[in-house]
């Protein structure tokens, strides 16, 4: 549905230019102004109308997209090429860094009779990980920070 109406959108302005072309006045100002913001309405139209097509998996190979805000989770047939770790979140802090810099989040964890356990994460985790969930973290070292893979809760 949506394709169509991406689609139909980038045809609508082509007709125009077809409308100046017959009119004759495609090399006068105000045809030549208005040529250019008909195709680029029509490029913009169309190249989101391949990205819908792409993405809708017609289009060849499509790649699975998590929804803002959510984890992704690993496949069954993902190797296990990271650490894992339990414990109930006592607090997690985030940090911005200079630009250029990876922002870091400063997660600290308990676990009963092990104590604390504190670890350095790249990105913000403040909604990931809420304080007073039991969770299992699985991370994998990456470019000298930890990279979440998986969160489960308990």
């Amino acid at each position: 549905m949506i394709l169509g109406i991406f689609s139909l959108l980038a045809f609508v302005p082509l007709l125009g230019i077809v409308a100046i072309v017959l009119s004759g006045s495609l090399f006068t100002v105000d045809g030549l102004f208005m040529s250019l913001i008909l195709l680029t309405i029509s490029g913009v139209f169309g190249t989101t109308a391949l990205f819908e097509l792409r993405h809708s998996g017609l289009g060849g190979k499509s790649k699975e997209r998590p929804a803002p805000g959510q984890l992704r989770a690993l496949s069954a047939t993902a190797p296990p090429s990271g650490a894992a770790v339990r414990g109930r979140v006592q607090d997690v802090q985030f940090y911005e860094a200079d630009v250029g810099q990876p922002n870091k989040s400063i997660v600290i964890l308990a676990d009963g009779a092990k104590g604390t356990q504190t670890l350095v994460f790249e990105g913000d985790l403040r909604n990931a990980l809420p304080v007073g969930q039991k969770v299992q973290i699985t991370y994998r070292k990456q470019s000298g920070l930890n990279s979440l893979l998986d969160v489960s809760y308990s």
